[in-house]
């Protein structure tokens, strides 16, 4: 722990969040920095990426953020426009507040946008989540995350290989700190609180005991454009969940892209089931109650495979690749793809066998955060005090 006061030379931490999954690892970082001795001072940018007024509310809400400084308002857009539109609105923030660094989180365009106006104007940038790899360049996310990890000057890492995907990118390993997974951190701190699955059903308008099932209830999240911007590929995705549904119920939370091209392609009649629960979009603690609960989980989404590791859930990835191995390495997930007959064979083996078992990797404790703080504050204060 530093013992020295925060130096009044030395500026804020510009901690920027863009999109939901950027929320559930601000929280603890944010809770770490002002439980830190001494306290770390912030100021908290929303770029508005993704923006939805009381799904945002919400989520801050349960999380316990602090509400924004700033809020970028940028909106959606393509990938070039978006970014282009979030660099053009940070650089005055960056000017009017002279930060120590500028802290981003994750693999959205937010996240990249703010790194580049800070390195080009010569503000250190520190990366949250640094060195996963899918290796799939068609993913915007994989983009972003390979230019943002050059750009850092400080990276964090949650896993042990992700240190090694970044020395052989010619990062210096002393600019690399394991320090664990924030992610773990939101959901620990929030486990107890997440709400009942009766109570998320009812919300929707929906039977209370639509889930009850003496084999339990699936989990479904899908958002990645590969699996449902086209029909050929949508189409005999949702037919498997439908006929998944019929030995499990499922829990769809259907995220607004995916909702739209359901309707657009004339889909919707697929997934009208008694045995579907289709939901809008979730706040943190429903889907937390939701997969808590939960036989199985189904998704495409990088943070459900790590949260149902941490959680115990079997999780069936639909994808071909994934940033996080160490999920299918030492945790719960399967990497399945988006054929329906090897979908089923392992939806099977988890009614059958129970499904695959794990456990939780090392510094998935809660504390990810703490280390965190501890390591920045030695780091930036070093330039004041060396």
């Amino acid at each position: 722990m530093i013992l020295q006061p925060w130096p009044r030379d030395l500026g804020p931490v510009i901690c920027v969040v863009g999109a939901r999954p950027n929320f559930m690892k601000m929280a603890p970082i944010l809770r770490a920095f002002a439980g830190h001795l001494p306290a770390i001072p912030t100021v908290l940018v929303h770029t508005g990426q993704h923006y939805d007024k009381d799904m945002n509310d919400k989520l801050f809400d349960d999380l316990k953020l602090p509400k924004p400084d700033i809020n970028l308002g940028v909106g959606s857009g393509s990938h070039t426009v978006q970014t282009a539109e979030v660099m053009r609105h940070f650089e005055p923030v960056v000017d009017e507040y002279k930060p120590s660094c500028v802290l981003v989180v994750g693999d959205v365009n937010s996240t990249l946008a703010c790194s580049l106006v800070a390195a080009k104007k010569g503000i250190k940038v520190v990366h949250i989540e640094a060195g996963l790899r899918s290796y799939d360049r068609a993913m915007p996310e994989e983009i972003n995350r390979l230019l943002t990890d050059q750009l850092a000057d400080r990276l964090y890492t949650t896993e042990l290989g992700a240190q090694d995907n970044l020395v052989r990118e010619g990062i210096a390993a002393e600019r690399v700190c394991f320090a664990g997974n924030v992610m773990i951190d939101s959901l620990l701190h929030n486990r107890s609180l997440a709400r009942p699955v009766t109570q998320t059903l009812a919300d929707a308008g929906l039977p209370t005991d639509l889930l009850d099932n003496k084999d339990g209830y699936a989990v479904v999240t899908l958002h990645r454009p590969s699996n449902v911007d086209q029909l050929a590929t949508l189409q005999p995705l949702l037919k498997v969940l439908r006929e998944i549904s019929e030995r499990l119920p499922i829990a769809f939370a259907i995220h607004p892209r995916t909702r739209a091209n359901i309707e657009r392609f004339g889909l919707m009649e697929l997934m009208r089931s008694p045995r579907i629960a289709l939901l809008p979009p979730q706040g943190y603690l429903e889907m937390l109650g939701l997969m808590s609960g939960a036989k199985l989980v189904l998704t495409d989404s990088g943070g459900l495979q790590e949260e149902t590791t941490a959680l115990g859930i079997p999780c069936l990835t639909l994808r071909e690749n994934t940033e996080r191995p160490i999920t299918i390495e030492q945790g719960t997930n399967t990497l399945v793809g988006i054929d329906p007959k090897v979908i089923w064979q392992y939806v099977n083996e988890v009614l059958v066998q129970g499904g695959k078992s794990g456990r939780v990797p090392a510094l998935w404790d809660g504390k990810a955060a703490e280390r965190i703080a501890d390591d920045l504050a030695r780091w930036l204060m070093a330039t004041v005090y060396p």
